[in-house]
């Protein structure tokens, strides 16, 4: 059996570390006995791209901003969606997670990095939408747990009713919020619905068709 190697540790702003794994060549970043992802599991991370993708039709030179940097599951299927003049923000509150993405996690990011449409800014994604106003077409957040944040409380006020009213009005008009969460979570529906998105929630799998049950809310700015 290929032994477990510890590449690097990070701290998280606000408290916590993230420590970097490999097995061979697969990756995996855990939060104390959390797994918070693995390069074996981006059925829902891509889904999270593909879904938004899907609910928010054709635009022209549309700009996408994702919340968290990962692996670069949901980068890769934006950018395989999206057209030659769209702008994807990305941003990353942890610089090591960018350092680990242009260094040795870089097998997995396909050189998207160094896609022309993309901006890569290390910064709390919440500071994004809160200094937008119709800016993006498409808000995709992929950062903690979801709604259940684990790694830390700031993250909280992502998914506050505040952070809500926020978010949709960072959203062009018909635009998406799109919101991975590890698990399902009724009163974060009805926050949606409250804030005045229409909301959809779309059950995904880890590993395309199989692996755990993860939810996606879809949530269209009228």
């Amino acid at each position: 059996m290929v032994p477990r190697e510890l590449i690097d540790t990070a701290l998280v702003p606000g408290g916590g570390e993230l420590r970097l794994f490999r097995r061979g060549d697969d990756f995996s970043i855990m939060l104390g006995a959390n797994e918070l992802m693995s390069s074996r599991l981006s059925g829902s991370e891509e889904a999270l791209a593909s879904l938004a993708h899907e609910r928010l039709g054709p635009r022209v030179a549309p700009h996408v901003l994702i919340g968290g940097l990962g692996m670069g599951f949901t980068l890769r299927a934006a950018l395989a969606l999206l057209d030659p003049a769209a702008q994807v923000t990305v941003a990353e509150l942890v610089p090591a997670v960018v350092a680990w993405a242009r260094g040795p996690m870089a097998p997995l990011f396909g050189g998207c990095l160094a896609d022309e449409r993309v901006r890569l800014v290390e910064q709390d994604v919440a500071a994004l939408i809160g200094g937008a106003l119709g800016m993006y077409d498409a808000i995709l957040l992929d950062v903690d747990n979801g709604p259940d944040g684990l790694t830390r409380a700031g993250n909280d006020r992502l998914y506050s009713p505040r952070g809500l009213e926020a978010a949709r009005a960072a959203l062009a008009p018909g635009g998406v919020l799109a919101v991975w969460s590890a698990a399902a979570d009724a009163r974060f529906t009805r926050r949606l619905s409250d804030a005045g998105f229409a909301v959809e929630e779309v059950a995904v799998k880890a590993r395309g068709s199989r692996g755990a049950r993860q939810v996606i809310w879809c949530a269209t700015r009228p």
